[in-house]
């Protein structure tokens, strides 16, 4: 690979384009706006536009010898190689939860979600990761569908919270 390519270029470019992702699927929202003038796009937006404010600054520091450099309270070994098993178990999550959302539905999933993440970064008690994911799983549903009017998909425990 070419010496200008380093992994904080990388990082920088995914927050770029992350940011760009959010702004252009943030254009196909349509609702009233709120009293305030105020609509649904409207924080999708300022966080979106924030995200590539962040992401062309972050890339501009790298490609000028910018380096994320390890706090000194940190035990990190910046030289270590990539740990391609977790990312893979963590990506492996992640798309799994995603695949199979609307299936199982928010509770399930996200408890499985949570759960699957704590062993694939080490949780040592898996009981405790389980008990913790579940609780999770349950709470954020409840902030999301009864404290905030979001639609979650309910899987087979529709109807039951």
């Amino acid at each position: 690979m070419a010496r200008w390519w380093r992994p904080e270029l990388g990082l920088a470019l995914v927050v770029l384009l992350l940011g760009v992702f959010v702004m252009v699927g943030t254009l196909d929202v349509s609702a009233a706006a709120s009293q305030l003038g105020l609509g649904p796009r409207f924080f999708p937006m300022l966080v979106g536009g924030a995200m590539v404010l962040i992401g062309l600054f972050y890339v501009a520091d790298v490609l000028r010898g910018g380096r994320a450099d390890p706090e000194e309270s940190e035990d990190v070994d910046a030289d270590a190689p990539t740990d391609w098993r977790t990312l893979g178990l963590v990506s492996g999550v992640f798309l799994a939860f995603a695949a199979l959302l609307d299936v199982l539905g928010w509770i399930i999933g996200a408890s499985l979600l949570f759960f699957g993440l704590a062993v694939a970064l080490g949780a040592g008690n898996r009981m405790r990761a389980a008990g913790i994911a579940v609780v999770m799983g349950v709470v954020t549903y409840l902030l999301f569908v009864k404290g905030l009017g979001v639609s979650l998909p309910g899987g087979p425990l529709e109807g039951l919270i």
